[in-house]
């Protein structure tokens, strides 16, 4: 497993997104956090080369992105940092903020059956987005 050194000046940022989380990456990390609701491990803003991942199960290599409105016009900056994160062996799932608040419950299963079913190698990201 190749490990991607963290660069110090994503650090502060990761740091400030913490701090100044939304909504929905509070309810989401509720039920990620520590461990509670199942076996896998997430960190939370956790920077990876020049981007910050929402959260990151650096065990399974499974990257969980929240997506508000802004990033319907934002595709193309996405996709080429999604690209970034698959070459560096990282495997991407995202759903709207919208989803993360309102189907939390919905949201953790996908999570959870991403864990449990890696994708072979060579196939790429899902995008979970649900109405």
């Amino acid at each position: 497993m190749t490990i991607t050194k963290r660069p110090v000046a994503n650090t502060p940022r990761a740091r400030a997104l913490r701090r100044d989380s939304t909504a929905a990456e509070r309810k989401l990390w509720s039920v990620l956090r520590s461990r509670r609701s199942s076996a896998y491990k997430f960190r939370r803003q956790f920077p990876i080369g020049p981007y910050i991942a929402d959260f990151a199960c650096f065990a399974h290599r499974l990257i969980i992105e929240l997506d508000g409105g802004q990033h319907a016009q934002q595709a193309p900056y996405d996709d080429a940092r999604t690209r970034y994160l698959e070459a560096q062996g990282w495997r991407v799932l995202r759903f709207w903020n919208n989803d993360a608040l309102a189907t939390t419950e919905g949201v953790l299963t996908m999570i959870l059956d991403a864990l449990a079913n890696p994708l072979p190698s060579g196939e790429g990201s899902e995008r979970m987005r649900g109405g």
